[in-house]
């Protein structure tokens, strides 16, 4: 073969591979029974696919679920929400192993959160049947939607076990949170519902990280260092104020959003990294309004203030550090921006650790020197205090 003919052939065979990768994995699955479907869509999470073909004269859906489900004796669903974008509310096709072993489909309407029913649903089915092979299962059948209908929002799931033949409740790992999303019957086009909220909980991360996981542990070493030096006073107070107060203001931005995502995802509850949320805000609003009650320098309660201010101070900043990498779990973020995360830290530690070593250089050499000049702080009577925590 001559160059130019190879150079034709190369380029055949590249369009067509390149064809073949654009049109998707689900291109390629085929059904028994000389099942065809006029499009197909590989869904974007749970490594399932949407084969249909919709009859818009007589609003006729016909379809094709394909999704492996965790384990054999699991079970797979594709269903329609008319009301809602997520599960609850959703009209459900249920596929697995029935008690006598062979593949089945149940309808289920689902209203809660706790255990399903089979029940009758809110369309027309007909044709239902299910097929598992090759660790995949596959739901069958023809819904009857109301007239005008051209796209429809729809939910699908997997579980790992069916108990008395009811399927029992799924994972709640981010793929199966974000399985749902918009089908336009007449354009052929899958659309994820979770952008919006994917977007809301990278700001939600954001928010929490840079005020509880950052700016409030630099706003404390400005506190803890910077006043050993004379030449700060009283510079490091306002940094610090400015810092923590700062902090606190983004941080109750990001518990505000943690609280919408918590009202649109009931059901689905991260005990520890809420908690730990809670107790966050409630000690840093806390701290914020003993600002006002916090006695002069010579008041006899001010020593047991600074007790008080640096123990809570502390405790927010380790339990924000904490809530920090469970919410880095919980999002599934790359190791990028963990890694990140923990480099920041590093760095933060690092600081603190070198201020650390220097201001007890400080202190000592002040102490030989026999200076009378207290740091930070002194009591009434002039005794120099020790290292302020």
């Amino acid at each position: 073969m001559d160059a130019p003919r190879f150079q034709l052939a190369f380029l055949v065979i590249f369009a067509v591979a390149s064809s073949a990768a654009a049109a998707g994995a689900c291109s390629s699955v085929t059904f028994s029974s000389n099942r065809v479907y006029a499009a197909c869509s590989d869904l974007p999470h749970l490594s399932s696919s949407l084969h249909w073909s919709f009859d818009a004269t007589a609003a006729t859906l016909s379809l094709a679920f394909v999704a492996p489900p965790p384990k054999p004796e699991g079970w797979v669903a594709w269903a329609i929400n008319p009301t809602a974008d997520g599960m609850i509310g959703s009209q459900a096709l249920i596929a697995f192993h029935q008690p006598n072993g062979s593949m089945g489909v149940r309808t289920y309407n689902i209203t809660g959160y706790g255990s399903i029913a089979e029940g009758a649903i809110d369309f027309q089915t007909s044709d239902l049947a299910a097929e598992y092979s090759g660790g995949v299962m596959r739901v069958f059948g023809k819904v009857k939607l109301p007239a005008g209908t051209t796209a429809v929002k729809q939910v699908w799931q997997v579980g790992s076990s069916v108990a008395d033949g009811v399927p029992q409740q799924h994972a709640i790992a981010q793929e199966n949170i974000q399985s749902k999303g918009k089908l336009d019957l007449i354009k052929g086009a899958v659309s994820g519902s979770e952008a919006s909220s994917s977007r809301n909980k990278n700001v939600h991360g954001v928010l929490n990280a840079v005020s509880w996981g950052i700016l409030l542990p630099i706003g404390a070493i400005f506190s803890r260092y910077l006043k050993t030096f004379e030449s700060a006073d009283p510079t490091w107070f306002y940094l610090h104020v400015t810092c923590q107060i700062i902090g606190y203001g983004v941080g109750v931005g990001g518990w505000a959003t943690g609280l919408s995502l918590g009202s649109k995802s009931k059901g689905i509850e991260y005990t520890t990294h809420r908690s730990i949320g809670m107790a966050l805000f409630s000690l840093a609003t806390l701290q914020v309004f003993a600002l006002f009650l916090r006695p002069n320098k010579d008041h006899k309660y001010r020593f047991y203030w600074n007790i008080y201010h640096h123990l809570v101070g502390y405790t927010v900043i380790i339990l924000g550090i904490i809530n920090v990498f469970q919410g880095l779990d919980i999002l599934g973020v790359d190791h990028k921006w963990r890694a990140g995360y923990i480099i920041a830290i590093c760095i933060l530690g690092g600081i603190a650790l070198f201020l650390e070593v220097a201001t007890w250089i400080v202190v000592l050499k002040r102490k030989s020197d026999g200076s009378t000049r207290p740091y930070g702080e002194s009591t009434s009577n002039g005794v120099q205090k020790p290292l302020s925590v």
